[in-house]
């Protein structure tokens, strides 16, 4: 299998008053295409900084950081911003709805920075409601939706553009157990039958146990790596 993510020497360091901080040390990663990889660790262990600089959210301190054939550290910021959206698929704990739009038209919003016709757009993002579930939904605004179907179209939105790659960060924080599980079943299929790569990050075990490895880390260093 080919690498779709590779990483080494990385290093993410910020600046608080006059003390540098230190999130991600020297850290060296391979994820496979088509791989579905669960970041676990405490808090502050640099699993979100870690999942952004993958998404091209945040640029790495020092190292080097490949993502779909990509060099993320050598790209500005508008180079950046118009890889992630070709390339990159995101879910937010919180879902990161528009309430005022419909299921429709908030998971077409990433095909408007496209140029693909507004035929093509609703035709795209039928498709990707389809996909998850919600085809009769698709009218109805965030209020009118449950969390799992909020979180659902969430998905089918980082979905619409046929992203490279899904980065997930605590995608069933909000979500009760058993929402939470249909949602991980949701990505497990995803990328056993669409061939997504996914990488998430969650605190929760029997959420990891839906990935195909677990990687651990603990004060911005990989410490162990496990199989789901």
């Amino acid at each position: 299998m080919t690498a779709i993510v590779s990483i080494s020497k990385l290093s993410k360091s910020y600046v608080r008053g006059k003390q540098e901080v230190v999130v991600l040390r020297d850290l060296d990663l391979n994820i496979e295409a088509g791989d579905f990889v669960a970041l676990m660790g405490p808090s502050g262990s640099g699993k979100t900084t870690l999942l952004n600089l993958i998404g091209g959210l945040d640029q790495p301190t020092s190292g080097s950081i490949s993502v779909a054939g990509q060099q993320l550290e050598t790209l500005n910021s508008k180079s950046l911003a118009k890889w992630r959206s070709e390339n990159i698929g995101f879910v937010f704990q919180f879902y990161n709805l528009l309430p005022v739009l419909t299921a429709q038209r908030n998971v077409e919003l990433p095909l408007l920075l496209t140029s693909l016709n507004a035929a093509q757009r609703k035709k795209n993002a039928a498709t990707a409601l389809e996909i998850v579930g919600l085809s009769d939904r698709a009218s109805h605004k965030p209020g009118e939706l449950s969390g799992g179907q909020q979180q659902r179209v969430a998905i089918a939105r980082a979905l619409v553009a046929d992203p490279t790659l899904l980065i997930c960060d605590e995608p069933t924080g909000d979500l009760d157990r058993g929402t939470a599980d249909e949602i991980l079943d949701l990505l497990a299929l995803l990328n056993r039958e669409h061939g997504k790569t996914v990488i998430m990050v969650t605190h929760d075990p029997k959420a990891a146990d839906h990935a195909r490895h677990i990687l651990h880390l603990d004060k911005g260093r990989l410490v162990e790596e496990t199989a789901a």
